[in-house]
């Protein structure tokens, strides 16, 4: 009687982990984007602190105009502190939806079909091909999210 044969095992590489990232847009393009160090979590103070520098960095004139703020209802964005800040600065959060939320059905949609099947030796690597990505998308980009958000609000409204 044989043995069967042996079977044989591919080589596991270990992989670069996992990046939080922090995306602040607009219609314009990127307002900021932060990588939380590792070990760290995001917490109310965290975004809080998020927010307010996304909102002094490079969009100062629409601190005085009416925005709306679309983030999901992570308890990060949902705390006291988070939605004090965003009181403070005129951002009404409306209830979540991943419908209505253009980063989830628009803008990280397509970076992940872009990181997608590629192999990163470090954090490094990956934090770079994300940037790469969000510096390449002209204002057009940015504006088609925008845009078919505001389809799909109303195609939620009607519904």
């Amino acid at each position: 009687m044989s043995l069967p044969p042996v079977q044989k095992k591919f080589k596991v590489t270990p992989s670069a982990g996992k990046v939080m990232a922090t995306v602040f847009w607009n219609s314009q393009g990127v307002i900021m984007t932060n990588y939380l160090s590792k070990g760290f979590t995001v917490t109310g103070a965290y975004y809080a602190n998020e927010l307010r520098a996304a909102l002094k960095s490079k969009r100062r004139e629409k601190r005085k105009r009416r925005v709306l703020l679309l983030h999901d209802n992570a308890p990060a964005h949902t705390a006291g502190v988070a939605t004090s800040i965003a009181a403070e600065c005129g951002l009404p959060h409306p209830p979540y939806s991943p419908d209505l939320a253009p980063s989830d059905f628009y803008l990280f949609r397509l970076l992940k079909e872009h990181l997608r099947g590629r192999q990163y030796a470090s954090d490094n690597n990956i934090i770079q091909s994300v940037e790469d990505f969000l510096e390449v998308q002209d204002e057009f980009f940015y504006q088609t999210g925008i845009q078919k958000l505001q389809k799909r609000w109303n195609k939620c409204i009607k519904d």
